[in-house]
Order: structure tokens, then sequence, then C-alpha cells
């Protein structure tokens, strides 16, 4: 069930991307489908235990692996940079466009 919620919200990023014309709703909807997809890879890493690698000493227990919580704190960051950097791109885009909507911009500047 939890996988086909973190389904749905790629999926639901994944064509807001492709059919929302306005260019913040597009990075939005790309941040969507970047949590769609860390929450996925958490859910996979966390299949095989819940507890933490840390000692104990009790024997005989599943413990989560370290390595996939080290990527998706690196991929968090990583999408946070890149989400900054589109916006500033877009706040560029905005000066010298009316609008956002990528249809007309398309059009604005297409050479005649």
């Amino acid at each position: 069930m939890l996988e086909a919620f973190i389904l749905a919200t790629v999926l639901c990023g994944f064509f807001g991307i492709i059919f929302k014309k306005n260019l913040v709703m597009k990075i939005v909807s790309m941040d969507v489908m970047s949590t769609g997809v860390i929450a996925y890879y958490v859910a996979i890493a966390s299949r095989n235990g819940l507890f933490t690698p840390i000692y104990s000493g009790v024997e005989n227990r599943t413990y989560a692996d370290p390595v996939p919580q080290a990527v998706i704190l690196t991929a968090i960051v990583i999408g946070f940079s890149i989400q900054a950097l589109m916006l500033v791109g877009v706040m560029k885009l905005a000066r010298d466009n009316p609008t956002l909507e990528s249809n007309e911009i398309e059009k604005n500047n297409t050479p005649s």
C-alpha cells in the first residue's frame, strides 16, 4: 500500500512536469517527483530491518543498512541546490518576459 502511494506521488510529479506550462509549477512538480523517489528508496532500504546499526550486545537482529541513508541525505541536498538554481533561472526569465508560461516564452524568444 505504501509503495502505491509513493508511485502515485512520483507519477503526479512526472505528469506535472509534462502537462504544466508554468515554469514554477514545473519546478514544484520536479520536487514532488524527487520526494517520491527518495521515499521509495527509503522504503526499499528499510525492508531488511528497523533497528539502527548500533552495537547493543544483542545478537540475531536485522539492522538497517546505513549506506542508503547517506545516499538519500546527499540526494536531498543535491535536489535542494538544483531547485534553487532553477528558481534563479526562472527569476532571470521573469525579468525579460511578462509571463512564466513556457509557450509564451518560446514565442517571444523564437527568431522570426
